[in-house]
């Protein structure tokens, strides 16, 4: 961990608890933390921590997996993987083809939800929607249009939601491996939303429609 500023109180305290855990603490002098940083204008602190490394086979208890396919957004996935965290979900499985998602700028943009839920870096989306198939993970893809609406689908079965690019969704050859499409109706003159904005939608709905089953209905299974 690397420290800043004498005067942020905040970021000493915090350098404080680190070290109290066994993380070892380097005060920093002035103008090395901007040359150490990615970012013109970084926090006071900076840590350096081992980065996780979760694996398809990490999902075989999960029933509710957020997918990226050919999503290339730092921000956006950043922001499909705070989502999936703040709604429950099991994991977040990157297709390739969708940015890194331990990249700086998509690690900001998750606000430390990497750390959090599993972020799994997979191989080609047909495979992975295969291998989820596989697992028990109904395949359900978000669509600008030409789906189902969410409000109509069973979202309290085991799925997995999948997610495609910003501009042109998810690529056609994978029709065979998505077993319905949902969509978000939208009452303006908006042709679709932005793909972390879809996520958030439609992640709180599995979380909503979750939360009325009984306690023991709502815990993975093995």
């Amino acid at each position: 961990m690397y420290l800043g500023s004498e005067s942020d109180a905040l970021a000493h305290a915090l350098a404080q608890r680190a070290g109290e855990r066994g993380a070892r603490v380097f005060e920093l002098a002035p103008g090395v933390l901007e040359r150490v940083a990615d970012t013109v204008t970084p926090q006071p602190v900076l840590a350096v921590v081992k980065m996780p490394d979760a694996t398809m086979d990490d999902l075989v208890a999960a029933t509710f997996v957020v997918v990226c396919v050919d999503v290339r957004d730092p921000g956006n996935a950043g922001a499909v993987i705070r989502v999936a965290d703040a709604a429950g979900a099991d994991a977040v499985v990157c297709c390739s083809g969708t940015t890194d998602p331990f990249s700086p700028k998509t690690v900001r943009a998750s606000a430390g939800s990497v750390l959090h839920v599993p972020v799994v870096r997979a191989g080609e989306p047909a495979a992975v929607l295969d291998e989820l198939n596989r697992l028990g993970l109904r395949p359900l893809a978000a669509a600008a249009q030409g789906g189902v609406p969410y409000t109509s689908v069973d979202l309290r079965s085991p799925l997995a939601l999948v997610f495609g690019n910003e501009a042109s969704g998810l690529p056609p050859e994978l029709d065979a491996a998505i077993q319905s499409r949902v969509m978000i109706p939208m009452a303006g003159r908006a042709e679709s939303l932005n793909v972390s904005t879809a996520a958030a939608v439609l992640c709180f709905e599995v979380a909503r429609a979750r939360s009325n089953l009984p306690d023991d209905a709502r815990l993975p299974t093995a």
